[in-house]
C-alpha cells in the first residue's frame, strides 16, 4: 500500500513567535536561521505550497557581523529606472543607513522564488535595538500555547503509561479461583470406561441380524391364489 503524504489544514496551522538576537552573529548564519522558520522546515508539519512557517523578531539588527573585507566589497545596488539611475552602497553604508536591510535582502534570497515568499517575509519583524515592546503580547500570547501544548502532551503520555499498564496488570493476573476449583474437580472424577465385555458385544450383535426371508410361499398364499373367483365361474357354466 502506497503510503499518502500529509497535508495540513489552514485551521491546523499554528503558527508561534520567536525572538533571535543578532548581537555577535554572522550575518549568512544569521539568515538560515531566520529562514528555516519562515519557511517551517524545522516543524514537522512543512508542505511545499502553504505557508507553514512561524513569525520571526529579529533584535539588535544593527551589531550583525560580516567577515573579512565584506564591509567595504559587498556592495547594493538600487536603479531609478531612468538612464544613469543606477546607486552603489558598500555594505558599511548600509549598515549605517538602514541595518534592516541587510538582514531582510539576506533572507530574502534563501526563501523560494514565488508569491509564497512574500507572505514570508511579512513575518519577520526586524528591530533596531533590544525592546520587543511592540510584540511583547504576541510573544507572550504564543510562548503561553507552547507551554499548554506540552503540558497537555505531558498528560497524554502518562495516560498512555497507566493504560499500558493496566492492560499487563489484567494480563499477567491469575485466572479466578472458581474456575481453578472446577478444573480440579474435574480432575478428580474417576475415569469412566466405555469398554464393554466381549459377550455383551456379541449378544447385541445377534439381536441386531436380520432373519432371510422365506424362499417359497405359505401354503395357504398359494391355495388362496389358486383358488377362482366365483363370479367368473357362474358366466362360464350360464
Amino acid at each position: 500500500m502506497q503510503a499518502r503524504n500529509y497535508n495540513p489544514r489552514a485551521s491546523e496551522l499554528n503558527p508561534r513567535w520567536h525572538v533571535i538576537d543578532a548581537e555577535g552573529k554572522t550575518l549568512g548564519r544569521l539568515s538560515t536561521e531566520i529562514a528555516m522558520k519562515l519557511m517551517g522546515k524545522d516543524k514537522p508539519t512543512f508542505v511545499k505550497h502553504m505557508n507553514t512557517g512561524d513569525y520571526v523578531v529579529v533584535v539588535n539588527a544593527e551589531k550583525v557581523r560580516v567577515t573579512g573585507k565584506k564591509p567595504a566589497q559587498k556592495m547594493y545596488y538600487l536603479h531609478s529606472g531612468y538612464h544613469g539611475g543606477l546607486r552603489e552602497e558598500t555594505l558599511a553604508t548600509v549598515l549605517a543607513k538602514n541595518p534592516r536591510r541587510v538582514i531582510h535582502d539576506a533572507v530574502r534570497g534563501m526563501l523560494p522564488k514565488n508569491t509564497l515568499a512574500i507572505h514570508m517575509l511579512t513575518r519577520l519583524k526586524l528591530v533596531v535595538g533590544g525592546s520587543t515592546q511592540r510584540y511583547q503580547s504576541q510573544i507572550t500570547g504564543s510562548a503561553k500555547a507552547v507551554e499548554k501544548a506540552a503540558k497537555q502532551a505531558a498528560e497524554a503520555k502518562v495516560a498512555e503509561a497507566a493504560a499500558a499498564t493496566a492492560v499487563a496488570t489484567a494480563v499477567a493476573a491469575p485466572e479466578p479461583a472458581k474456575t481453578a476449583t472446577k478444573s480440579r474437580r474435574k480432575a478428580e472424577e474417576p475415569a469412566i470406561t466405555l469398554a464393554k465385555p466381549r459377550a455383551a458385544k456379541a449378544a447385541e450383535m445377534k439381536k441386531t441380524e436380520h432373519k432371510p426371508k422365506a424362499e417359497t410361499k405359505s401354503a395357504a398364499t398359494e391355495a388362496k391364489a389358486d383358488k377362482p373367483k366365483a363370479g367368473r365361474s357362474k358366466k362360464k357354466e350360464s
